[in-house]
């Protein structure tokens, strides 16, 4: 009892008071624009009149409850301090290197479970399919630019057009070449693979925030002449009437368009899209699979080993002899081929694209999608991807959530930069028990 009443004693709660003023303060003031005000229309002598509706109780009533969080959580924090078994849970403030020992037996399990999933997914959640392909994407996304920003350190801020330029090549190569997927699918990642290097090129000296603006202007280059040039991309409208992919010549519609056999009449089956959704995601997981096993590799190889002597100083790795040109070079183009093949399925799984679907947003998404994830880590960038894809659709069914899932989807994301500011899964180094040393 006497410990308790002086671990009491010791709350500085006019700080937690002041603490939770601040924040009823900046929260009205974020609060107040976004959801007090409304605006709406009427038409009065044929003519329509914008109308400003004030709801002064909504940002109040947020405000009142985030300072009432803001106070508990400031009392809880100075009794998790004065509690030594308790203190551990805190946020390091410092970097940390994780150490860990590899188990084969557990990794082996781990991946059995994962493919077994996998694989299950299309017959345990047939309704959700075309999420998790979207998913699925976004992993592919995840894992191009996580080899650019979290293993090279080089901040992108316009992968998507590498995005893009994948989805246009296998759209407008079908519309004036008659390209298959399976022909667009190596032809949009040597595609994206050249436009990363005419970006790489321009931007061998610059760091930071000089070369996030450069590839952010890249990406707006390529969104505005998607947009702009209607005599070959179609402008706005953007390319319809994309084929889905063949399996040896069976086609998945309803009537054969490609010169094949359609898929149902083949094995004498009803007609149902879920066929081609079926047969997109069993080829994308494959290919997701494949392509996490070939990134992981490359972390071990040299040219790994190189990207993130580049991302941890470059002045001392120009001094070791690499070559940061060719180093910055290969990264860019690695990454921008991984986006060019997440671009063939986009386009593949939609059967149209237009320049709208690929904004900066999608590019602000996908780095999220690696900061969250942990840079540099495979499986954290696949655990992001997975959670930020499939989160905002899980919102959206719960009634009157619609309004605030982007609300929630940028709390959660502060949240983890204040709990794990280095990502769900940080990335870890390997132990090899011979010789104790990490790498």
């Amino acid at each position: 009892m006497e410990k308790q009443a002086v671990s009491l004693v010791s709350l500085d709660v006019v700080e937690a008071l002041k603490d939770a003023s601040i924040v009823f303060i900046l929260a009205l003031l974020l609060f107040g624009p976004v959801t007090g005000l409304v605006l709406d229309y009427s038409y009065q002598g044929g003519e329509m009149q914008l109308l400003v509706n004030q709801f002064l109780s909504r940002p109040l009533i947020l405000a009142l409850v985030v300072a009432c969080g803001r106070f508990v959580f400031s009392l809880l924090f100075q009794v998790i301090q004065q509690t030594p078994s308790l203190s551990r849970l805190l946020p390091r403030k410092s970097a940390q290197i994780y150490v860990v020992k590899e188990n084969v037996k557990q990794q082996r399990l781990a991946l059995l479970a994962f493919l077994l999933v996998g694989l299950l997914t299309p017959l345990l959640l047939p309704a959700y399919l075309p999420v998790i392909i979207l998913a699925l994407i976004y992993v592919l996304l995840g894992l191009g630019l996580n080899i650019v920003v979290g293993l090279a350190g080089l901040l992108d801020l316009g992968f998507v057009a590498f995005y893009a330029v994948g989805a246009y090549g296998y759209g407008l190569g079908h519309e004036y070449l008659g390209l298959s997927f399976w022909a667009a699918l190596p032809l949009g990642a040597l595609m994206a693979a050249c436009f990363g290097a005419v970006l790489g090129f321009p931007v061998l000296r610059m760091h930071g925030d000089y070369l996030a603006i450069v590839t952010l202007g890249f990406g707006e280059i390529i969104r505005l002449v998607l947009n702009n040039w209607t005599e070959f991309t179609h402008g706005p409208n953007g390319v319809s009437s994309i084929p889905p992919p063949t399996l040896f010549g069976l086609e998945f519609s309803r009537v054969a368009k490609q010169g094949g056999t359609p898929f149902h009449e083949y094995f004498g089956l009803e007609f149902s899209r879920s066929y081609k959704l079926i047969f997109i995601y069993l080829t994308l997981f494959v290919l997701v699979v494949m392509m996490t096993w070939f990134v992981m590799r490359l972390r071990n190889m040299p040219i790994g080993r190189a990207w993130e002597a580049l991302r941890e100083d470059e002045i001392a790795c120009r001094s070791l002899g690499i070559n940061h040109v060719s180093v910055k070079l290969s990264a860019f183009s690695m990454g921008a081929m991984v986006g060019g093949i997440a671009g063939v399925f986009f386009a593949a799984k939609q059967g149209a694209i237009d320049p709208a679907s690929f904004n900066f947003f999608e590019s602000a998404l996908i780095l999220a999608i690696v900061v969250l994830g942990g840079l540099g880590s495979t499986v954290g960038v696949i655990c992001a991807a997975l959670v930020l894809t499939i989160l905002p659709y899980v919102l959206r069914e719960i009634p009157d959530m619609g309004s605030y899932r982007v609300l929630i989807f940028g709390l959660f994301m502060v949240l983890m930069m204040v709990w794990r500011p280095r990502g769900l899964l940080p990335i870890r180094r390997k132990f090899y028990p011979e010789t104790g040393a990490t790498a």
